[in-house]
């Protein structure tokens, strides 16, 4: 058999040309000239397939979701990309991500803390197929006996609803949890109202110190 054509050429041949129209994405609608993929589609897919699975009669299979991303997130899927890795949680699916592009991605990066997958960007993507054999190919059995790569540090920012920016400090929704850059006199997703009564606040504070 001519080696071009043996099945784990085909792999690599896909591959390459998956990562090279990857990173070929520069041109895009909205944020600022770039295109991103759409993560949160590609996950809720993945999860449709699964659950119908594992709805057929068993034996059930360990179902897994592998991702590969070459661009940079996109801050206005967080709502979407956030749904499906708890989906992905509560259906015990570990979702194992394969950063190839040129930075990190905090939506994969909490997908794999998250679900108990494996996040890794590889350090010489020559070398992709390798990583895949050796790393993401392995079943969650084997994973106990082996050491694998573990990322650093998670990236926990969220993303506000009110301008699906990245974000490091927000204010919260006490009712509904929906995250603002500012300060908002109603939540704009539960319809909640905030006060800011500083008559209370002196109150309490004063409460406070005669207890000491």
């Amino acid at each position: 058999m001519n080696k071009h054509h043996t099945p784990s050429a085909k792999i690599v041949r896909g591959l390459k040309d998956f990562v090279s129209k990857e990173l070929a994405f520069k041109t895009e609608r909205k944020d600022n000239g770039k295109r991103y993929s759409l993560l949160s589609g590609s996950l809720s897919m993945a999860l449709c397939y699964v659950q119908r699975i594992l709805r057929q009669d068993p034996p059930h299979p360990h179902p897994r979701i592998l991702c590969f991303q070459g661009s940079p997130d996109a801050s206005q899927q967080y709502i979407a990309v956030m749904n499906a890795i708890f989906s992905a949680q509560r259906l015990m699916v570990p979702i194992d991500s394969c950063m190839v592009g040129s930075q990190h991605s905090a939506f994969l990066q909490q997908a794999a803390h998250i679900t108990g997958g494996i996040y890794m960007k590889p350090p010489h993507p020559e070398g992709l197929f390798e990583y895949l054999m050796m790393v993401f190919a392995t079943d969650l059995h084997s994973r106990r006996f082996l050491q694998l790569p573990r990322p650093t540090g998670v990236d926990f920012r969220a993303s506000c609803f009110c301008h699906k920016k990245t974000i490091d400090t927000g204010f919260v929704c006490s009712v509904c949890l929906s995250i603002f850059c500012k300060h908002h006199k109603e939540c704009s997703t539960c319809g909640a109202s905030f006060s800011q009564n500083k008559s209370s606040f002196v109150t309490g504070q004063k409460r406070k110190l005669s207890t000491n």
